[in-house]
Parts: C-alpha cells; sequence; structure tokens
C-alpha cells in the first residue's frame, strides 16, 4: 500500500478505505441502535406519560450505542487518518483495522446484552467491556509509539487535547469494563451511571471534539488567530469538573464544564468577526453559522446540567442536558464539519449535495429544541402537551440522521453531480481540442 509521504498530502488510498469503513459502521450503529431504538423508547415513554416506562436497559443500551457505537467509532477512524503521527506511521493501518475489529464486536455485544439480555449476560457483558477496552488500549499506544513528525504548534496543541481526549476515552471504558464485572443485572446503577455519563461525555467525547475543532475550525470558519495560551488551561478545567462529577459533585462539576466551555469559546474567538474568507468549497454556505450555534448548545448543555444538579434526581433537566450536549453540540458538529472534510479523505471532490446537509442541520437544531423543551415540560408535569412533542421530537431527528446518511453514502458512491458534469465538460472540450 503506498503510504503518504508528507502531512500535505491530502489522501492516503490504504488509510481511506479503512476510514470508510469505519464511518459506514459509525452510520449503522447511529442509525439503527442508536436512534432507531431511542425513537421506539420514546415513543414508550410518550404512550404512558411516564419516563420510568422504558426499560433502563434498553435506555443505556441506546445510549451506549450513540456515544461508543456512532460518535466512538467516527473518532477512532477519523483519530487514526488525522492525527499526522498516525497517518505517517507504516503500521496504522494493522493497529487501525486490529482497533475496528475489538471495539466493533464490543460494542455490538454491549448493545445487544443490554438491550435483550441472554442467560449468559454474566460473561457478555463483561466480555463486551473487556473488547471495547482492549480497542481502546491499542489506539492510546499507536498514538504514543508513533514519532510526531512535525513541530508545527498548532499540530501540537491538536494532537495533546486529542491525547487527553485518548486517555478519557480509555477512562470511560476501564471503569465501565470493571463495573460490568459487579453488575447483578446487565444494566449500571442509577447513581453510578450518572457519574458515569459525565464521565463519557465531558470527559470524554467532549475534548475530542474540541481538539479536532482547535486544528480544523479556525482554517474553516476564517477566525482570527486562536488565544493558544487559553487552550490547555481551558482542557484542565475541563478534566477538573469530570473529577468533581466523578466524586459526586455533580453541582460543582457542572459550573467548572460551563467554565471551561466559556474558556475554550474565547480562545477559540469563535464569536469574534472572521478575518479570512471561510474555506466552505464544496459545503452549504450556512456551516459557520450552525459551527457556532452548536457551542451555544455546548453552553445549554452545562446550564440545563446545573439547574438539574441543585434538584432531586432523577428530573427532567437531566436528560435535557444531556440531549442538549449529544445532539445539539455533537451531531451539529460533526454534521457541520464531517461534509467538509471527509469527502476529501474518502478520495472524492466534494459533497454530494450541500442543500440536503443545509436541511440537515435545520432539522437537527430544530427536533433538538423540541426535545429539550418538551423533555423538561413534561417530565417535570408542567405540561401534558409536552408528551405528544417527545415523539415528534424523535421523528425529526431521525429523518435529519437518515438523511445525514444518505449524503455521507452518495458523497462516497458517487462524488458530487456538479463535479461529475464539470469534469465530463472538461472532458468533452479537451477531446474537442485534441481533434
Amino acid at each position: 500500500m503506498t503510504r503518504c509521504r508528507s502531512l500535505s498530502e491530502p489522501h492516503d488510498a490504504g488509510l481511506s478505505r479503512m476510514l470508510i469503513v469505519y464511518i459506514a459502521t459509525g452510520l449503522f450503529f447511529m442509525l439503527i441502535p442508536g436512534t432507531l431504538v431511542g425513537v421506539a423508547n420514546l415513543l414508550t415513554i410518550s404512550a404512558s406519560h411516564t419516563p420510568r416506562a422504558a426499560d433502563a436497559g434498553w435506555v443505556q443500551a441506546h445510549g451506549h450505542a450513540q456515544i461508543f457505537g456512532w460518535l466512538g467509532t467516527f473518532i477512532l477512524g477519523i483519530g487514526y487518518y488525522a492525527i499526522p503521527r498516525l497517518r505517517l506511521a507504516a503500521w496504522s493501518p494493522f493497529a487501525a483495522w486490529t482497533t475496528y475489529a475489538l471495539w466493533t464486536a464490543g460494542v455490538t455485544m454491549r448493545w445487544a446484552v443490554g438491550t435483550w439480555p441472554p442467560d449468559q449476560w454474566r460473561v457478555l457483558f463483561p466480555l463486551a467491556g473487556a473488547l471495547e477496552l482492549l480497542a481502546v488500549l491499542v489506539f492510546c499506544v499507536s498514538v504514543f509509539l508513533a514519532r510526531p513528525r512535525a513541530r508545527d504548534e498548532k499540530w501540537r496543541t491538536s494532537v495533546v487535547m486529542i491525547t487527553a481526549a485518548g486517555w478519557g476515552m480509555f477512562a470511560s471504558i476501564t471503569i465501565g469494563a470493571w463495573m460490568s464485572f459487579r453488575v447483578d443485572a446487565p444494566l449500571f446503577p442509577f447513581d453510578f451511571n450518572q457519574r458515569y455519563l459525565a464521565l463519557i461525555t465531558w470527559g470524554f467525547v467532549v475534548p475530542f471534539v474540541w481538539g479536532f475543532a482547535t486544528r480544523w475550525l479556525p482554517p474553516l470558519l476564517g477566525l482570527r488567530r486562536t488565544r493558544k495560551p487559553w487552550l490547555l488551561p481551558s482542557l484542565v478545567l475541563l478534566f477538573a469538573g469530570v473529577v468533581a462529577a466523578l466524586a459526586g459533585a455533580l453541582l460543582l462539576a457542572s459550573l467548572v464544564f460551563l467554565a471551561s466551555s466559556v474558556a475554550f469559546v474565547v480562545a477559540l474567538r469563535l464569536w469574534e468577526p472572521s478575518e479570512r474568507e471561510p474555506k466552505l468549497r464544496g459545503v452549504h454556505e450556512s456551516t459557520p453559522l450552525f459551527l457556532r450555534i452548536a457551542f451555544v448548545w455546548l453552553a445549554i448543555a452545562a446550564l440545563l446540567a446545573i439547574v438539574s444538579a441543585a434538584l432531586p434526581l432523577p428530573n427532567g433537566w437531566a436528560g435535557a442536558s444531556r440531549h442538549a450536549l449529544t445532539v445539539g453540540f455533537f451531531a451539529v458538529v460533526v454534521f457541520s464539519i464531517g461534509p467538509r472534510v471527509l469527502p476529501a479523505f474518502f478520495g472524492v471532490r466534494r459533497l454530494w449535495s450541500a442543500r440536503l446537509m443545509a436541511a440537515v442541520l435545520v432539522l437537527v437544531n430544530i427536533g433538538c429544541t423540541l426535545r429539550v423543551v418538551s423533555q423538561v415540560l413534561a417530565y417535570e408535569g408542567l405540561s401534558a402537551i409536552a408528551w405528544q412533542a417527545l415523539p415528534l421530537s424523535a421523528v425529526i431527528e431521525m429523518t435529519a440522521v437518515a438523511l445525514f446518511a444518505l449524503n455521507m453514502m452518495m458523497t462516497l458512491t458517487t462524488g458530487s453531480p456538479l463535479a461529475a458534469f464539470l469534469e465530463a465538460q472538461q472532458q468533452q472540450q479537451g477531446d474537442a481540442l485534441s481533434r
């Protein structure tokens, strides 16, 4: 397999094939175990007008598929492709495929056991955690064993953040695997699960998104020069909040999450006027707006978590906070950045449909807003009508997810119809000149 010789080469055929498999698998987890199961749970809850109607094992299996099956698979695949030291390492393909086999087996087993517990769950439940742990260990070891090839500070800072997030991921999987040996049923106890959710969201996915955002958002949005001295302190503050959450100080943790999020946005200068032309080739012109909205959802998630921590658990604010984080922040960032960077990784000239991308971003924000508001109103007994809005929000979000998957798969298989047309025109002009 031909290896990319420098960081400037945009495409590596072998790693691109690997990334395609990772992305396709992540899309499957996003559509079926994640979104579809989530819709089924929400329909059950809405029909009974009580969140206790949904099976706790199903809810946790759905969350695991969303966080680890979708976002985790995306992150691992993009990490192997986009982290410079891994792209340039000769053994990266072997490590990437090993991680993929272990990871998908573990996540699939964890989802299946949590959804339909078999008699052998006492073996399969911890085995799933062990497989996930081995997969993440391979990734973390790969990052540290690969020698850095670039001294550019913007790469170093982003890689430090992604590496820290990798350790957050490793801690998440390790703690989850350890707990899977101690449970009396194939699900985590409520008190532990509340703290664990803070770890896997704020301690794993958020720093990964921050790391990639540090590298990709400034050129994509044409931002002013990043305040680099603020980046790592904001990351340290974020992990301090995670430690507080694990210790059970959820209110303190939520306050720290808000402070760290504000510090990161200020460091990135996200809301300051751009000083350069945004690099939006191939994507919709509204992309900068939606990326900024995503970081508003990050702040909303922290604010809702503060309210939740100040009230007795369980409450509707906690679920609304997690949804604002996972869909409003995580999904909107992925749906905004993915169409810009993935086609280049796939070896495709541009996105299949920029208009479809914009429709996805509009729908996912509408669905998330409806879900967050209606969940608070319904679960807290403030509005009976809100129970009817819950399934509608799920359908809107599921439509957005399906359209995103369609756009990515069409990009992967056909590329851009406009690009194909232009290439055909150029070919015809070349043939005419040759005659």
